[in-house]
């Protein structure tokens, strides 16, 4: 059961911390929605006309972009043309009020319309700016266009998704998008952490690139091939690193998903097969063992599985302590009573949908926890409010519209 909450009632641990988002798609719009969602006050900047790209991608409702509701969710949105010298007046207005600038335009493209990292910090000394591009700032590949595919494939995660006599297989998902706004979120605060201590210290640039980001999430591929000269490849649902461990169909043809990753539980799961002579099968004694047999590991687990239900497996396998989940589509999500528990979906209401219903903020803090305050804005939707902020005039709002700046 999802909940309608009263987002007033949760400011959130970074409440008062300000985010100006010129980005576009995912990857900045995500770090700086992980800002708002704990409590930060982010403002959107799109084009005018067009707006954001997300806005183009799918799935819709009535012309309503659904995936852009969740992206930039807890964010106001105004409309500003920064390739002119009015919409530039206008973010040097904005400027002093803000702690945090995200952008992911390729690098020099700023620069290029006089919004140098040296003009930022002369309006706004403190201010720190998150850069969200591909491959980074600097290097050979710095001016290349590139979308999440990209770095999911050039990191090698590509490489090990799909099955071992198979093609490698890209995901449905920008996965490299999402890793980087993480990362890009966390670098936010650890430069704001920064400047806290530092106390007068200017504020940082950070470069955060989805190339390094996606790379980094790699974990132990690479030093597996600098000391061991291991190039690691596909395994379809097997896990790489410990046996048993993959995805297993029950009787009534419900897919499960079952790791046993440690001597202990690889117990317990035999126990609970009601087959412990596997505990003491040569072939099976360690991890190691277990993960060179796997074939054999894996036909026996497979063949035991079968003859139970779904349901019958989850009791058995709950009792035993065994990590176990069956393949949930995200209809089973909605129904799922511990989703529900932790209120991981959310109500929230929106100026198009009505209400909507989306994630709700992760990680959860108990004493100031972060919400879900609005969905993603229409185009322009706050433009008279936050440029009344700054103390234009209606007839100046007016002339800014008509000459197509705002």
């Amino acid at each position: 059961m999802t909940k309608t909450h009263d987002p007033s009632t949760f400011p959130g641990p970074l409440n008062g911390l300000r985010v100006l988002d010129l980005s576009t798609v995912y990857a900045g719009p995500f770090a700086a929605t992980m800002l708002g969602d704990l409590g930060a006050d982010v403002l959107k900047v799109e084009l005018p006309g067009t707006g954001d790209s997300l806005r183009s991608l799918p799935p819709y409702k009535e012309e309503i972009p659904l995936w852009w509701k969740v992206t930039n969710r807890n964010k106001r949105g105004i409309t500003i043309d920064l390739h002119r010298k009015e919409g530039l007046q206008l973010l040097a207005r904005l400027l002093p009020h803000y702690d945090v600038l995200v952008e992911n335009f390729r690098p020099g493209k700023l620069d290029s319309w006089g919004i140098t990292k040296s003009w930022m910090h002369d309006i706004q000394p403190k201010l720190t700016i998150l850069r969200v591009t591909g491959f980074g700032q600097t290097g050979p590949y710095s001016h290349r266009p590139g979308f999440a595919r990209v770095f999911e494939a050039m990191t090698g995660f590509t490489n090990i998704c799909g099955e071992a006599d198979g093609p490698p297989l890209h995901l449905g998902f920008p996965i490299a998008d999402a890793v980087a706004g993480l990362f890009g979120a966390l670098g936010v605060l650890a430069a704001l952490y920064q400047r806290h201590a530092g106390g007068s210290l200017k504020g940082e640039e950070i470069d955060c690139s989805l190339m390094e980001s996606m790379f980094r999430i790699m974990e132990f591929l690479p030093i597996e091939y600098d000391q061991l000269g291991i190039v690691r490849q596909r395994s379809g649902s097997f896990s790489q690193y410990a046996a048993p461990g993959n995805i297993y169909m029950t009787r009534d043809g419900k897919w499960a998903s079952i790791a046993a990753s440690t001597q202990s539980i690889f117990e317990r799961l035999c126990r609970a097969l009601d087959r412990a002579d596997m505990i003491i099968d040569e072939r099976f004694l360690n991890n190691p063992l277990r993960v060179a047999n796997r074939q054999d590991l894996d036909a026996l687990v497979r063949d035991e599985i079968a003859k139970y239900s779904v349901d019958e497996l989850s009791v058995m396998l709950d009792d035993n302590e065994v990590g176990f989940s069956p393949i949930y589509n995200i209809a089973d999500i909605f129904n799922d009573p511990h989703f529900a528990a932790r209120q991981a979906l959310v109500e929230v209401l929106d100026d198009e949908l009505g209400k909507v219903r989306m994630q709700n903020v992760a990680p959860v803090f108990n004493n100031s926890p972060g919400a879900v305050r609005s969905a993603g804005p229409s185009i322009g939707q706050h433009n008279d409010e936050v440029l009344e902020e700054l103390g234009l005039s209606h007839k100046e709002i007016a002339a800014l519209k008509e000459a197509g700046v705002i």
